[in-house]
């Protein structure tokens, strides 16, 4: 057992050895990019058949200048852009290899400027390149699995101007933006930025994300009452009485994860819109859920996340 444990180890860190050239050299970039999302066995995009080939240029001697692929059985071109955040991007691979090397091993996340500085690249690129590295990064919303178990929730404000004095801590009287957390003790988080806090809200919230089995943590506030109707038991901290910790019963790890978030937001980005702070969302989420892989596994799970998530161009951006 100890050996296959310490052969799966050496075989990521092939990923921390790779990558540096793939970030250097195009086509090392293409050949990592098709290792991480087909591994051995090269696929056809369009019909998934595995009888294909590499398309060579007009002296037979290399590849073909757009690194396409052809099918034998559907006779379709197509390359390992196809399907992905970066398809139809003029980007080189090696600046989007490189942006998901930062994007995936950075704890706090990476500024847009960074990665224009390393790579060379304008902003507008390198904010074109984060912005659908972390839609990528984004849960399914069909497919992802409902949080289960000890499930924490807890709401916190991000951005907007300093609260006014005297106004309730609940972020009325400002223009920050609510945030909604549910987390598993030890294991997923999941949060989404809502139009507010009132019961409705959350309560349609936490149905979406958590399963009714569950069991639910929360602070005394008034949203939360009543949420034992629909979630197996709901315990309470009484913050306002400066109540922390009671046995098992606490929020601490969802306040935790909102730390870290408000971290990268202050000290990496230092400022983020409320129409754009759920992309950023995504990316602490990914992070987090990520927490227990080591950074070969976190890009290659990264890389793979991007297949069949094709962003479309949306006018406000």
């Amino acid at each position: 057992m100890k050996r296959k444990r310490d052969s799966h180890h050496l075989s990521k860190s092939k990923v921390i050895e790779q990558i540096p050239a793939a970030c250097t050299d195009e086509l090392k970039a293409v050949e990592f990019l098709e290792a991480q999302r087909w591994g051995s066995k090269p696929t056809c995009v369009h019909c998934g058949s595995e009888h294909v080939y590499k398309m060579m240029n007009a002296a037979g001697d290399a590849r073909n200048a757009r690194f396409l692929w052809r099918c034998h059985d559907c006779k379709k071109q197509y390359s390992v852009r196809l399907g992905t955040v970066y398809e139809e991007s003029r980007i080189e691979l090696r600046h989007w290899c490189y942006a998901f090397w930062r994007a995936a091993t950075s704890k706090k996340g990476v500024a847009a400027l960074e990665i224009m500085r390393q790579c060379q690249i304008s902003y507008k690129s390198a904010l074109f390149m984060m912005t659908r590295i972390r839609f990528a990064m984004s849960p399914d919303q069909y497919t992802e699995p409902k949080l289960k178990g000890i499930v924490e929730v807890d709401e916190t404000y991000i951005g907007g101007k300093p609260r006014t004095t005297g106004i309730s801590k609940r972020g009325r009287g400002t223009d920050k933006t609510p945030v909604f957390a549910a987390v598993e003790r030890q294991g997923r988080i999941r949060r989404h930025v809502v139009t507010d806090v009132t019961i409705h809200t959350l309560r349609k919230a936490m149905l979406e994300m958590v399963e009714r089995r569950s069991r639910i943590m929360s602070d005394e506030f008034v949203a939360y009452i009543g949420v034992d109707k629909a979630f197996m038991t709901h315990d309470t901290v009484n913050h306002s009485q400066k109540e922390y910790a009671r046995g098992d019963v606490h929020t601490n790890t969802a306040e935790s994860s909102f730390a870290l978030l408000k971290r990268g937001i202050h000290g990496i980005y230092h400022n983020v819109s409320r129409q754009y702070l759920q992309r950023y969302v995504w990316h602490a989420d990914f992070l987090w859920n990520n927490r227990k892989l080591n950074d070969g596994e976190r890009i290659t799970t990264a890389i793979k996340s991007a297949d069949g998530k094709r962003m479309r161009y949306l006018p406000e951006e």
